[in-house]
Protein backbone atom coordinates (compact mmCIF):
# COMPACT_ATOMS: atom_id res chain seq x y z
CA UNK A 1 0.00 0.00 0.00
CA UNK A 2 2.65 2.55 1.19
CA UNK A 3 5.22 2.20 -2.07
CA UNK A 4 8.30 4.35 -2.72
CA UNK A 5 9.94 5.33 -6.14
CA UNK A 6 12.83 3.90 -7.19
CA UNK A 7 14.67 6.67 -6.99
CA UNK A 8 13.17 7.26 -3.09
CA UNK A 9 14.18 3.50 -2.32
CA UNK A 10 17.85 4.03 -3.88
CA UNK A 11 18.29 7.07 -1.49
CA UNK A 12 17.13 5.26 1.43
CA UNK A 13 19.82 1.94 0.85
CA UNK A 14 22.39 5.12 0.47
CA UNK A 15 21.27 7.15 3.62
CA UNK A 16 21.28 3.42 5.58
CA UNK A 17 25.00 2.45 4.34
CA UNK A 18 25.59 6.00 5.17
CA UNK A 19 24.58 5.96 8.62
CA UNK A 20 25.49 2.42 9.19
CA UNK A 21 29.53 3.01 8.12
CA UNK A 22 29.87 6.55 8.73
CA UNK A 23 27.81 7.63 11.87
CA UNK A 24 26.60 5.19 13.95
CA UNK A 25 30.59 3.85 14.77
CA UNK A 26 31.39 7.45 15.91
CA UNK A 27 28.80 9.02 17.91
CA UNK A 28 28.98 7.83 21.23
CA UNK A 29 32.38 9.56 20.63
CA UNK A 30 30.82 12.40 19.09
CA UNK A 31 28.62 13.55 21.74
CA UNK A 32 30.65 13.17 24.52
CA UNK A 33 33.28 15.68 22.47
CA UNK A 34 30.00 17.66 22.67
CA UNK A 35 30.16 17.79 26.19
CA UNK A 36 33.81 18.42 26.68
CA UNK A 37 34.23 21.45 24.06
CA UNK A 38 30.43 22.87 25.92
CA UNK A 39 30.67 22.13 29.49
CA UNK A 40 28.53 24.62 30.33
CA UNK A 41 25.59 27.20 29.58
CA UNK A 42 28.04 29.93 27.33
CA UNK A 43 26.78 29.57 24.21
CA UNK A 44 29.39 32.33 23.00
CA UNK A 45 31.94 29.57 23.16
CA UNK A 46 29.66 27.00 22.27
CA UNK A 47 31.39 24.71 19.05
CA UNK A 48 30.85 22.05 17.19
CA UNK A 49 33.45 18.48 16.83
CA UNK A 50 35.42 19.00 13.74
CA UNK A 51 33.73 15.55 12.68
CA UNK A 52 30.64 17.19 12.27
CA UNK A 53 31.59 19.98 9.08
CA UNK A 54 33.62 16.44 7.85
CA UNK A 55 30.89 14.05 7.78
CA UNK A 56 28.52 16.89 6.38
CA UNK A 57 31.03 17.38 3.61
CA UNK A 58 31.13 13.60 2.62
CA UNK A 59 26.83 13.53 2.94
CA UNK A 60 26.86 16.53 0.28
CA UNK A 61 29.51 15.13 -1.95
CA UNK A 62 27.46 11.33 -2.26
CA UNK A 63 24.08 13.45 -2.96
CA UNK A 64 22.43 12.75 0.88
CA UNK A 65 21.90 16.49 1.21
CA UNK A 66 18.39 18.59 1.71
CA UNK A 67 16.51 15.00 0.94
CA UNK A 68 13.53 16.86 2.49
CA UNK A 69 12.97 19.22 0.35
CA UNK A 70 10.50 18.36 -2.60
CA UNK A 71 12.43 19.66 -5.34
CA UNK A 72 14.20 18.38 -8.41
CA UNK A 73 17.38 21.14 -7.89
CA UNK A 74 17.49 22.33 -4.40
CA UNK A 75 16.85 19.27 -2.91
CA UNK A 76 16.32 15.09 -3.77
CA UNK A 77 12.83 15.77 -5.33
CA UNK A 78 11.40 13.30 -3.19
CA UNK A 79 7.76 13.02 -2.24
CA UNK A 80 6.72 13.34 1.25
CA UNK A 81 5.92 9.23 1.33
CA UNK A 82 9.03 8.80 -0.49
CA UNK A 83 11.25 10.60 2.36
CA UNK A 84 9.38 9.45 5.59
CA UNK A 85 11.03 6.06 5.47
CA UNK A 86 14.36 7.91 5.16
CA UNK A 87 13.39 10.26 8.27
CA UNK A 88 12.89 7.28 9.94
CA UNK A 89 16.65 5.95 9.69
CA UNK A 90 17.64 9.40 10.44
CA UNK A 91 15.86 8.82 13.71
CA UNK A 92 17.70 6.30 14.72
CA UNK A 93 20.39 8.73 15.34
CA UNK A 94 20.58 11.71 17.03
CA UNK A 95 23.40 13.07 14.74
CA UNK A 96 22.41 11.98 11.48
CA UNK A 97 19.36 14.94 10.48
CA UNK A 98 22.11 17.44 11.21
CA UNK A 99 24.82 15.46 8.88
CA UNK A 100 22.02 14.95 5.60
CA UNK A 101 20.94 19.05 6.37
CA UNK A 102 17.87 17.78 7.45
CA UNK A 103 17.39 18.15 11.21
CA UNK A 104 14.79 21.11 12.31
CA UNK A 105 14.01 23.59 12.82
CA UNK A 106 16.21 24.24 9.88
CA UNK A 107 14.45 21.63 7.11
CA UNK A 108 10.86 23.56 8.26
CA UNK A 109 12.41 27.43 7.94
CA UNK A 110 14.03 26.35 4.22
CA UNK A 111 10.70 24.43 2.92
CA UNK A 112 8.73 27.80 4.43
CA UNK A 113 11.23 29.87 2.22
CA UNK A 114 11.13 28.01 -0.29
CA UNK A 115 7.14 27.40 -0.29
CA UNK A 116 6.47 31.50 0.42
CA UNK A 117 9.50 33.67 0.47
CA UNK A 118 10.52 36.44 -2.46
CA UNK A 119 13.15 35.75 -4.67
CA UNK A 120 15.38 38.27 -2.74
CA UNK A 121 14.53 36.44 0.60
CA UNK A 122 15.58 33.17 -0.97
CA UNK A 123 18.71 34.17 -2.32
CA UNK A 124 19.43 36.35 0.55
CA UNK A 125 18.77 33.29 3.22
CA UNK A 126 17.86 30.11 1.67
CA UNK A 127 20.61 29.33 -0.59
CA UNK A 128 22.71 29.53 2.53
CA UNK A 129 20.79 27.26 4.60
CA UNK A 130 20.51 24.65 1.79
CA UNK A 131 24.22 24.80 1.08
CA UNK A 132 24.74 24.17 4.85
CA UNK A 133 26.49 27.84 5.22
CA UNK A 134 24.38 29.27 7.95
CA UNK A 135 21.62 27.58 10.57
CA UNK A 136 18.08 29.20 11.44
CA UNK A 137 16.38 29.34 14.33
CA UNK A 138 11.83 29.43 14.68
CA UNK A 139 10.95 31.88 17.58
CA UNK A 140 6.70 31.46 18.51
CA UNK A 141 6.76 30.19 21.88
CA UNK A 142 6.82 33.03 25.05
CA UNK A 143 7.29 32.20 28.35
CA UNK A 144 4.60 34.68 29.90
CA UNK A 145 1.32 32.84 27.93
CA UNK A 146 -0.01 29.46 27.27
CA UNK A 147 1.50 29.30 23.85
CA UNK A 148 -0.99 26.04 23.05
CA UNK A 149 -3.13 28.98 21.90
CA UNK A 150 -1.18 31.20 19.56
CA UNK A 151 -3.38 33.90 19.49
CA UNK A 152 -2.31 34.48 22.78
CA UNK A 153 0.97 35.42 21.93
CA UNK A 154 2.45 39.04 23.43
CA UNK A 155 4.98 39.72 20.79
CA UNK A 156 4.64 42.58 18.32
CA UNK A 157 5.25 43.22 14.72
CA UNK A 158 4.15 46.28 14.14
CA UNK A 159 4.10 48.45 10.64
CA UNK A 160 5.56 51.89 10.88
CA UNK A 161 6.92 53.50 7.80
CA UNK A 162 9.11 51.50 5.56
CA UNK A 163 9.83 49.23 8.71
CA UNK A 164 9.07 46.55 11.38
CA UNK A 165 9.18 47.41 15.00
CA UNK A 166 9.41 43.88 16.62
CA UNK A 167 9.39 43.88 20.38
CA UNK A 168 8.44 40.86 22.91
CA UNK A 169 10.32 37.47 24.01
CA UNK A 170 10.21 34.54 22.93
CA UNK A 171 11.59 31.00 24.61
CA UNK A 172 12.65 27.44 23.54
CA UNK A 173 13.62 29.00 20.11
CA UNK A 174 15.62 25.71 18.97
CA UNK A 175 18.85 25.80 17.56
CA UNK A 176 19.67 29.48 19.22
CA UNK A 177 22.90 28.00 20.49
CA UNK A 178 24.30 26.84 17.03
CA UNK A 179 27.71 28.93 16.51
CA UNK A 180 26.37 29.07 12.54
CA UNK A 181 23.09 30.98 13.55
CA UNK A 182 22.57 33.95 11.51
CA UNK A 183 18.35 34.20 11.11
CA UNK A 184 15.63 34.17 13.05
CA UNK A 185 12.28 33.39 12.05
CA UNK A 186 9.72 35.73 14.24
CA UNK A 187 5.90 35.02 14.28
CA UNK A 188 4.46 37.86 16.30
CA UNK A 189 1.27 40.00 16.88
CA UNK A 190 0.69 42.00 13.86
CA UNK A 191 -3.04 44.42 14.54
CA UNK A 192 -5.48 44.91 12.30
CA UNK A 193 -9.66 45.79 12.50
CA UNK A 194 -9.58 44.86 9.20
CA UNK A 195 -8.80 41.13 9.56
CA UNK A 196 -9.85 38.24 11.31
CA UNK A 197 -8.51 36.55 14.39
CA UNK A 198 -6.48 34.13 12.25
CA UNK A 199 -4.97 36.89 10.21
CA UNK A 200 -3.61 39.31 12.78
CA UNK A 201 0.11 37.24 12.83
CA UNK A 202 3.03 37.49 10.86
CA UNK A 203 6.47 36.02 10.05
CA UNK A 204 9.69 38.41 10.09
CA UNK A 205 13.08 37.89 9.08
CA UNK A 206 15.49 39.22 11.34
CA UNK A 207 19.41 38.70 11.22
CA UNK A 208 20.26 37.60 14.39
CA UNK A 209 22.60 40.29 15.18
CA UNK A 210 19.91 42.98 14.53
CA UNK A 211 19.99 46.13 17.13
CA UNK A 212 17.46 45.08 20.22
CA UNK A 213 17.79 41.36 19.67
CA UNK A 214 19.58 40.25 22.86
CA UNK A 215 19.88 36.13 23.63
CA UNK A 216 19.09 36.17 27.33
CA UNK A 217 20.03 32.39 28.01
CA UNK A 218 20.21 28.91 27.10
CA UNK A 219 17.68 26.46 28.42
CA UNK A 220 18.11 22.58 29.91
CA UNK A 221 16.12 19.72 28.65
CA UNK A 222 15.74 17.41 31.99
CA UNK A 223 19.71 19.23 33.00
CA UNK A 224 21.48 18.99 29.44
CA UNK A 225 21.85 22.38 27.79
CA UNK A 226 21.70 20.16 23.77
CA UNK A 227 24.74 21.84 23.26
CA UNK A 228 25.46 23.39 20.49
CA UNK A 229 22.78 22.75 18.87
CA UNK A 230 20.46 24.43 22.08
CA UNK A 231 17.53 26.16 23.39
CA UNK A 232 17.38 29.08 24.16
CA UNK A 233 15.11 32.37 25.19
CA UNK A 234 15.59 35.91 23.34
CA UNK A 235 14.45 39.42 23.60
CA UNK A 236 13.36 41.89 21.27
CA UNK A 237 13.03 45.29 22.51
CA UNK A 238 12.38 47.99 18.95
CA UNK A 239 14.04 45.80 16.92
CA UNK A 240 13.63 47.78 13.72
CA UNK A 241 13.95 45.57 9.59
CA UNK A 242 12.74 46.78 6.46
CA UNK A 243 9.30 46.05 5.43
CA UNK A 244 10.36 43.45 2.67
CA UNK A 245 11.41 41.48 5.99
CA UNK A 246 7.70 40.09 6.28
CA UNK A 247 6.92 36.51 5.10
CA UNK A 248 4.04 36.43 2.48
CA UNK A 249 2.97 39.90 3.52
CA UNK A 250 1.69 41.50 7.55
CA UNK A 251 -1.69 38.72 8.54
CA UNK A 252 -0.15 36.04 6.84
CA UNK A 253 1.17 33.61 9.77
CA UNK A 254 -1.02 31.47 10.70
CA UNK A 255 -1.18 30.77 7.04
CA UNK A 256 2.49 29.87 6.33
CA UNK A 257 2.24 28.08 9.64
CA UNK A 258 0.32 25.77 8.73
CA UNK A 259 2.21 25.09 5.60
CA UNK A 260 5.65 24.80 7.87
CA UNK A 261 4.14 22.27 10.17
CA UNK A 262 2.51 19.83 7.79
CA UNK A 263 5.51 18.01 6.47
CA UNK A 264 7.11 18.73 9.08
CA UNK A 265 5.24 16.33 11.65
CA UNK A 266 5.74 13.83 9.30
CA UNK A 267 9.36 14.20 9.60
CA UNK A 268 9.62 14.42 13.42
CA UNK A 269 6.76 11.29 13.75
CA UNK A 270 9.19 9.38 11.70
CA UNK A 271 12.59 10.35 13.15
CA UNK A 272 10.45 9.18 16.63
CA UNK A 273 9.69 5.61 14.77
CA UNK A 274 13.38 5.36 13.84
CA UNK A 275 14.51 5.90 17.40
CA UNK A 276 12.00 3.56 19.24
CA UNK A 277 13.32 1.00 16.64
CA UNK A 278 16.80 1.86 17.96
CA UNK A 279 15.55 1.43 21.11
CA UNK A 280 13.57 -1.51 21.19
CA UNK A 281 16.74 -3.48 19.48
CA UNK A 282 18.80 -1.90 22.51
CA UNK A 283 15.90 -3.40 25.00
CA UNK A 284 16.67 -6.88 23.11
CA UNK A 285 20.26 -6.63 23.18
CA UNK A 286 20.43 -5.94 26.69
CA UNK A 287 17.71 -7.84 27.80
CA UNK A 288 18.97 -11.24 25.89
CA UNK A 289 22.49 -11.08 26.90
CA UNK A 290 22.42 -9.90 30.57
CA UNK A 291 20.99 -12.72 33.26
CA UNK A 292 19.79 -12.40 36.18
CA UNK A 293 18.20 -15.04 38.93
CA UNK A 294 19.69 -17.74 36.41
CA UNK A 295 18.05 -16.14 33.59
CA UNK A 296 18.11 -13.50 30.32
CA UNK A 297 16.66 -10.45 31.67
CA UNK A 298 13.84 -10.60 28.88
CA UNK A 299 12.39 -13.90 30.50
CA UNK A 300 11.68 -12.71 33.95
CA UNK A 301 8.73 -11.26 34.74
CA UNK A 302 6.25 -9.79 31.84
CA UNK A 303 9.39 -8.20 29.56
CA UNK A 304 8.71 -10.60 26.23
CA UNK A 305 5.43 -9.40 26.76
CA UNK A 306 6.67 -5.57 27.04
CA UNK A 307 8.99 -6.29 23.95
CA UNK A 308 5.91 -7.89 22.04
CA UNK A 309 3.81 -4.28 22.82
CA UNK A 310 6.82 -2.30 21.46
CA UNK A 311 6.64 -4.05 18.29
CA UNK A 312 2.86 -3.36 18.19
CA UNK A 313 3.29 0.24 18.50
CA UNK A 314 6.00 1.09 16.88
CA UNK A 315 4.41 -0.81 13.69
CA UNK A 316 0.85 0.97 14.34
CA UNK A 317 2.97 4.59 14.16
CA UNK A 318 4.23 3.82 11.64
CA UNK A 319 1.63 2.74 9.31
CA UNK A 320 -0.32 5.49 10.63
CA UNK A 321 2.33 7.92 9.65
CA UNK A 322 2.85 6.73 6.13
CA UNK A 323 -1.23 6.65 5.49
CA UNK A 324 -0.80 10.70 6.62
CA UNK A 325 1.99 11.08 4.30
CA UNK A 326 0.57 9.54 1.59
CA UNK A 327 -2.84 11.34 1.94
CA UNK A 328 -0.51 14.44 1.80
CA UNK A 329 0.91 13.23 -1.30
CA UNK A 330 -2.64 12.66 -3.25
CA UNK A 331 -4.99 14.77 -1.55
CA UNK A 332 -3.05 18.19 -0.23
CA UNK A 333 -2.29 18.99 3.22
CA UNK A 334 -6.03 20.04 3.94
CA UNK A 335 -7.41 17.28 3.25
CA UNK A 336 -5.11 15.11 5.97
CA UNK A 337 -5.30 17.20 9.11
CA UNK A 338 -6.79 15.09 11.27
CA UNK A 339 -4.11 12.29 10.61
CA UNK A 340 -1.53 14.94 10.87
CA UNK A 341 -3.11 15.63 14.31
CA UNK A 342 -3.18 12.15 14.74
CA UNK A 343 0.61 11.04 13.94
CA UNK A 344 1.36 14.01 16.40
CA UNK A 345 -0.22 12.77 19.59
CA UNK A 346 0.39 9.03 18.75
CA UNK A 347 4.19 8.91 17.77
CA UNK A 348 5.65 10.91 20.28
CA UNK A 349 3.96 9.15 22.68
CA UNK A 350 4.81 5.80 21.57
CA UNK A 351 8.37 6.72 21.44
CA UNK A 352 8.32 8.09 24.92
CA UNK A 353 6.54 4.57 26.01
CA UNK A 354 9.29 2.71 23.89
CA UNK A 355 12.20 4.13 25.54
CA UNK A 356 10.78 4.06 29.02
CA UNK A 357 10.44 0.14 28.70
CA UNK A 358 13.87 0.10 27.36
CA UNK A 359 15.79 1.93 30.35
CA UNK A 360 13.97 -0.26 32.62
CA UNK A 361 15.46 -3.59 30.99
CA UNK A 362 18.83 -1.84 30.67
CA UNK A 363 18.64 -0.47 34.67
CA UNK A 364 20.90 2.25 36.10
CA UNK A 365 22.86 2.46 32.67
CA UNK A 366 19.57 3.34 30.95
CA UNK A 367 19.60 6.85 32.32
CA UNK A 368 23.01 7.95 31.97
CA UNK A 369 24.87 9.17 28.86
CA UNK A 370 26.40 5.93 27.78
CA UNK A 371 23.40 5.27 25.48
CA UNK A 372 21.02 7.04 23.10
CA UNK A 373 18.01 6.49 25.50
CA UNK A 374 18.08 9.74 27.67
CA UNK A 375 18.61 11.75 24.35
CA UNK A 376 15.43 10.18 22.79
CA UNK A 377 13.47 10.07 25.44
CA UNK A 378 14.03 13.48 26.14
CA UNK A 379 13.22 14.00 22.65
CA UNK A 380 10.16 11.58 22.75
CA UNK A 381 8.92 13.87 25.82
CA UNK A 382 9.58 17.53 24.36
CA UNK A 383 7.80 16.45 21.14
CA UNK A 384 4.53 16.14 22.97
CA UNK A 385 4.61 19.79 23.91
CA UNK A 386 6.50 21.14 20.14
CA UNK A 387 4.64 21.59 17.76
CA UNK A 388 1.34 21.57 19.20
CA UNK A 389 0.68 19.88 22.65
CA UNK A 390 -1.02 16.43 23.03
CA UNK A 391 -4.32 18.20 23.88
CA UNK A 392 -4.83 20.83 21.57
CA UNK A 393 -4.25 17.93 18.69
CA UNK A 394 -6.84 15.87 20.11
CA UNK A 395 -9.50 18.57 20.03
CA UNK A 396 -8.57 19.51 16.43
CA UNK A 397 -9.12 15.49 15.52
CA UNK A 398 -12.49 15.82 17.52
CA UNK A 399 -13.81 18.65 16.05
CA UNK A 400 -13.01 17.42 12.46
CA UNK A 401 -14.51 14.04 13.39
CA UNK A 402 -18.19 15.84 14.53
CA UNK A 403 -17.73 18.48 11.32
CA UNK A 404 -17.33 14.94 9.61
CA UNK A 405 -20.48 13.75 10.61
CA UNK A 406 -22.41 16.60 10.66
CA UNK A 407 -22.11 18.63 14.06
CA UNK A 408 -20.71 21.80 15.01
CA UNK A 409 -18.06 21.61 17.42
CA UNK A 410 -19.02 25.12 18.73
CA UNK A 411 -20.75 25.70 22.03
CA UNK A 412 -23.83 27.26 22.07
Amino acid sequence: MFTTTEQGQAIYQQVKDFIATQIEPIEAQFWQQCHELNPDGNWKSWQWPAAYEQLRQQAREAGLWNLFLPDDILGAGLSVTDYAPIAELTGRSLLAPHIFNCNAPDSGNMELLWRYGSSIQQDRWLTPLLAGKTRSVFCMTEPSVASSDATNMQATAVVEGDEIIINGSKWWSSGLGDPAVDLLIVMAHTPSEDKDRHHQHSMVLVPVNTAGVTIERMLKVFGDYDAPHGHGEVSFVDVRVPLDSFIGGPGMGFEIAQGRLGPGRIHHCMRCVGAAEKSLELAVGRGMTRTAFGKPLLQLGGNLERIAEARIKIDQARLLTLYAAQKMDSQGTKAALTEISAIKVVAPTMLQEVVDMAIQIYGGMGVCQDTMLPGFFAQARALRLADGPDEVHKTMIAKLELKRQGFSSKRK
